[in-house]
């Protein structure tokens, strides 16, 4: 097959990947883009909010790849997997047969999820939308399941959840350890105890399900390559319901990991006692006299029957097509290293979103984490890195990566990270100012020599643009003391 040639190619149909591919569409109109992609549906960013300086929201719709092809003439999206990257040769293979020349190359695919016990029928990894829809049509038949791991995705499952025992097991003291402190994490623990009375915020986002082509994606080897990741509501039109008439019943088990996992009949031969779910905490926890599909003892002793486990313990950087004969400079975490302008160590070779890590020196104020903001704002930069590099310019830092600014929801709150929220990298030297309402409100900030370096606000605070400008301009806030969260006290008074 002759190879189709285009001076710029983009590998990857997530945020990162279609912002990066759009940009480069808009900026050169003459010009052939492609975008290679497994999944016949496309992440799009819809609804776009400059909030503040930093901080941004948007909303993102799945969307067919025609859409994409409509809007951009110029922009060629090829419904395949990469089979092989030969750098030298500027050449990228995919599993159809397909050969594409490159001058310019982003790859932006992603991230996988790390699953506990992988190839475990029993063992679901929460990552894309093909795995939500399974997970729903297991949970409707489940009255027991245990979830692994503490970021966002465990997070807002055990809040949607109803109908049916949850065991969720994190290896911190405190839940959500990725974005919030224990003092966070407490007060939307109180969120989880009350009963959910409060009205289903719509969302703003289509879902299109392209049948046939999504199935036949789905089958053989490479099934597990397919889907970008699930967004902060992923599970809205989803109906997580189990098959129990209560409403929430969840136990935490803190400080532990699994262990190991056993079928019924491995579990039946070993002659070991799993427990009863915890009703109550005054009581002693009682031998189970269920028979469960499947058991697990985690790290403390503790064992656990249940329907399900779902695997919600983070991503690894999705290089695996890519690395293979290509000496990739690689990050400790295993991402594609990229420099200041998104450049591999790889010549006319880019990288943004999930699969990269940011290998140049970091703000004060900012680090990588793998959410879609930062996937939007590395893509976006990537595409304008490779147009100027393809013009012979150069281009300088963009000013997103000066301070990280993240805004999600959880349990449906409000919430916003800024800077070095949970005082990351910060050491002993800092202090933390709290302010709280339970059931309201949320507020820390995390000061350093009397300059605030980092903030989280949950709920309704409106204080996201002053902080972020208190943190950008290190102006030194002493002189406010215990003051500085007083709500009757307006501080954009001092820096107006």
């Amino acid at each position: 097959m002759e190879a189709a040639t285009g001076r710029f190619v983009v590998v990857g149909g997530g945020i990162a990947g279609v912002t990066c591919a759009e940009q480069l569409a808009m900026n050169f109109p003459s010009e052939d883009i492609l975008l290679v992609t497994a999944s016949p549906v496309i992440k799009a960013v819809t609804n776009f909010k400059q909030v503040s300086k930093v901080l941004e929201e948007f909303d993102v719709e799945e969307q067919p790849c025609t859409v994409l092809a409509n809007r951009f003439p110029n922009l060629q999206v090829i419904n395949s997997a990469v089979k092989q990257l030969r750098s030298e040769d500027h050449c990228i293979f995919t599993e159809d047969g397909g050969r594409y020349i490159y001058k310019k190359l982003c790859l932006c695919a992603g991230a996988k999820p790390k699953l506990i016990c992988a190839g475990n029928p029993y063992v679901l990894g929460i990552r894309d939308t093909d795995s939500a829809q399974e997970f729903q049509k297991r949970l409707t038949k489940a009255q027991r399941i245990l979830i692994i791991g503490n970021g966002g995705i465990a997070l807002e499952l055990v809040y949607e959840i109803e109908g049916c025992e949850v065991i969720w097991a994190i290896k911190d003291k405190a839940i959500g350890n990725t974005f919030f402190d224990a003092g966070a994490a407490e007060f939307l623990t109180s969120r989880l105890v009350s009963e959910k009375s409060e009205p289903r915020i719509e969302h703003k986002r289509t879902r299109y399900m392209t049948e046939g082509t999504k199935k036949e994606a789905r089958t053989g080897a490479k099934a597990d390559n397919v889907g970008s990741a699930l967004g902060p509501d992923w599970h809205e039109g989803l109906t997580l319901k189990g098959t129990k008439e209560f409403s929430h019943s969840i136990h935490i088990e803190t400080m532990c990991e699994v262990k190991k996992i056993y079928n019924q009949e491995e579990f039946r031969i070993m002659e070991n006692k799993a427990l009863s779910f915890p009703q109550d905490h005054h009581k002693p926890v009682t031998t189970d006299k269920e028979t469960w599909p499947v058991y697990v003892e985690l790290t403390n002793g503790k064992i656990y029957g249940c329907d399900f486990i779902v695997s919600a313990t983070g991503v690894t950087p999705n290089t695996d097509p890519f690395v293979l004969g290509n000496n990739f400079a690689l990050g400790e975490d295993g991402g594609l290293k990229v420099d200041d302008q998104m450049r591999t160590s790889l010549p006319d070779i880019y990288a943004a979103g999930d699969i990269c890590t940011a290998g140049w020196p970091p703000s004060p104020f900012w680090q990588q984490m793998r959410l879609w903001t930062q996937a939007r704002q590395m893509g976006w930069f990537a595409a304008k890195c490779m147009a100027a590099a393809s013009l012979g310019d150069s281009v300088d830092m963009d000013f997103s990566f000066e301070l990280f600014a993240h805004v999600t929801r959880f349990f449906n709150y409000k919430v916003v990270l800024l800077g070095k929220y949970n005082a990351q990298g910060l050491g002993s030297e800092h202090e933390l100012m709290l302010r709280c309402t339970r059931g309201q409100e949320y507020v820390k900030v995390v000061m350093q020599n009397g300059r605030m370096a980092g903030a989280v606000l949950i709920g309704e605070t409106d204080l996201e643009e002053t902080f972020e400008n208190l943190i950008l301009n290190q102006m030194d806030l002493s002189f406010l003391g215990e003051d500085l969260l007083d709500p009757s006290i307006d501080l954009e008074d001092y820096f107006d």
